[in-house]
């Protein structure tokens, strides 16, 4: 089949240059251009405007050129036992090999996933510890707020019992400067 792509190529080049020489040779004769070679026909299809058209129809090879085209191979030798126990042997080490680094991909892919998940546990424990100490914090203000509140609220009520008894006293006062 290569040996009929490669002839077929051939041919193609062979008919461009064929048909140029023809054509500024012979203009009046190109329609006959078209030959009849030996493994393919060549039938001019009608003409275009953009040049001309030709369909190529390859001819089945006869047993004759086929002859022609084969090589002979080169005798094989012979194989021994050795040779053969040495091939399975490298075959068995490929085998081992292969099977050896499949393991270890494996494993690195099973140690990757190990460290991937450690290392989302740790981020999760130093995210709760962080929120948990935040939300101490928080509380803290919170209840140090509240005891300042009350504080300043006790101050003030204080502060005006301190009035009220003031006031009293005045009053009382007038009165016993008034009675």
């Amino acid at each position: 089949m290569a040996k009929t792509a490669i002839a077929y190529k051939e041919k193609m080049k062979e008919i461009s240059v064929l048909s140029l020489i023809c054509s500024c040779l012979y203009p009046e004769s190109r329609k006959n251009i078209m030959g009849d070679f030996e493994d393919m026909d060549i039938k001019p299809i009608n003409k275009r405007a953009s040049g001309q058209a030709f369909e190529v129809i390859l001819k089945p090879s006869s047993p004759v050129s086929e002859v022609a085209h084969y090589i002979t191979t080169p005798p094989k030798r012979d194989i021994s036992l050795e040779d053969i126990q040495k091939k399975l042997e490298a075959a068995e080490d490929r085998r081992r090999s292969l099977e050896a680094q499949i393991l270890r991909i494996l494993a690195e892919k099973r140690e990757h996933e190990r460290d991937v998940l450690l290392k989302a546990m740790e981020e999760n424990s130093n995210f709760s510890r962080m929120a948990e100490e935040k939300l101490q914090m928080k509380m803290e203000q919170i209840e140090e707020n509240r005891m300042a509140h009350l504080a300043a609220m006790m101050e003030r009520l204080q502060e005006k019992e301190r009035h009220a008894q003031e006031v009293r006293r005045n009053k009382e006062l007038r009165e016993e400067v008034t009675a």
